[in-house]
């Protein structure tokens, strides 16, 4: 065991993150990469959970791929509290989340994470998903409709947010009727004005999600994944009750954020680069690589899930120890030219396999294939009803979400029609 006193970097060495890193992280994270894997920074003030904070920045395809499968690198969010508390004593990091939202697979470590991921997978396999394609096209359809009475709208309002919603509802079983609480709530947690926003309106989702689970419990013809999880609890507790509810809140939290931007993501980088579009117009066999491609080119999550170190521990020729955070850089994976020839560039025809958008090894999201399907079957549509759709704006003026984890744009105006 290596002493504290000898590894511990002086705090002034700390690379300090600016809001610039926030807009454009890739020509950070390419310099990081080729001083090496593991790099002690400082992020920008007014980022949540870990704005100012000092943490490790695990950078490059091989090193962030280990780093997801290393047990010595905890999500508990117990523990992260625990030395949140230590690091901010004056101040609340998690944000205000109570236990009933917070106590789901992507917070808990070997072996809650197994027995959780087990409970839920089953709603995500490729059966599953392929049975769920003709709702998914219904909601599709009507967004698209919805569309043909504008001349100009913001895409992410009108059509990459409400897509997810809708279809996670779905698979929730929450009545079309009560479906307009969700929008209400998922605005204010991506695009709040405030941290109190956010919370109220996380509680509200854990509140109405409680009363939906009590109703899930006396329902007799219910076929959807939250009455399958209320069953694993009846039958032999193998979920607690902040379980259920932490976990139903993350299958709508996860299920709309990584579609929303994904598909705000990729219609960005399309209409930047119109010989893409066309190809896929011309050629929708391409789709299911092109959609691999825009979330390597710019994935829906920046970094992974936040860590720390459960003991010491070396990272290429770094150092870290127990105790100290650590985020896992997608965004510098998936651009490594050691892996993706050519990375900043978009090339729907290349294979993108092994891209770590969605994760990997255990930690792999489970509703990736959800997402995929989502988005594929999105732009199928889109390139159908509006091949000359074009952006309203200047790329260089859209903004991209103050967020720790999150990749997404607050806006995309577009041009249905040219």
């Amino acid at each position: 065991m290596f002493g504290q006193r000898a590894l511990r970097n002086p705090e002034s060495a700390l690379l300090e993150l600016d809001a610039a890193f926030v807009q454009d992280p890739y020509a950070v994270y390419a310099k990081l990469s080729a001083k090496g894997s593991a790099h002690r920074v400082r992020m920008p003030p007014g980022v949540p959970l870990i704005g100012g904070l000092p943490v490790w920045v695990i950078t490059g395809y091989d090193a962030v791929r280990a780093a997801f499968a290393d047990p010595r690198l905890s999500t508990d969010l117990d523990r992260i509290d625990g030395l949140l508390a230590q690091k901010e004593p004056d101040s609340s990091k998690r944000g205000g989340f109570s236990k009933d939202i917070a106590s789901h697979m992507l917070h808990t470590d070997q072996p809650d994470h197994t027995r959780l991921r087990k409970l839920v997978g089953k709603a995500f396999t490729g059966r599953a998903v392929q049975a769920l394609r003709p709702q998914i096209q219904t909601v599709v359809d009507e967004l698209v409709e919805a569309l043909n009475d504008h001349d100009e709208v913001d895409f992410l309002d009108a059509f990459a947010f409400p897509l997810p919603i809708r279809v996670i509802c779905l698979l929730l079983g929450v009545p079309v009727e009560e479906q307009g609480d969700f929008k209400d709530w998922s605005s204010a947690l991506v695009s709040g004005h405030s941290p109190e926003q956010a919370n109220a309106a996380a509680e509200a989702v854990a509140g109405y999600l409680a009363g939906l689970i009590e109703r899930k419990r006396h329902a007799t013809s219910d076929d959807d994944l939250l009455t399958a999880l209320v069953a694993a609890h009846d039958v032999d507790d193998r979920l607690t009750t902040a379980e259920l509810i932490s976990t139903a809140y993350l299958m709508f939290i996860a299920g709309f954020e990584t579609t929303l931007n994904a598909l705000g993501n990729g219609t960005l980088h399309l209409m930047s680069h119109r010989d893409q579009w066309d190809a896929l117009r011309d050629h929708r066999s391409l789709l299911p690589g092109a959609v691999e491609e825009l979330l390597r080119l710019e994935s829906p999550l920046k970094h992974a899930t936040f860590r720390c170190a459960k003991e010491n521990l070396r990272v290429g020729n770094a150092h870290i120890l127990a105790g100290d955070f650590v985020l896992l850089a997608i965004a510098s994976a998936n651009h490594d030219p050691l892996r993706f020839s050519d990375p900043q560039a978009l090339d729907v025809r290349r294979s993108a396999a092994g891209h770590l958008a969605f994760g990997h090894g255990i930690h792999h999201c489970l509703g990736a294939p959800l997402a995929r399907i989502e988005v594929q079957m999105a732009f199928h549509s889109l390139l159908d009803a509006f091949p000359d759709m074009t952006l309203a704006v200047d790329p260089v003026d859209l903004r991209w979400r103050n967020s720790t984890i999150i990749r997404g744009l607050e806006s995309l105006p577009v041009r249905l029609n040219r």
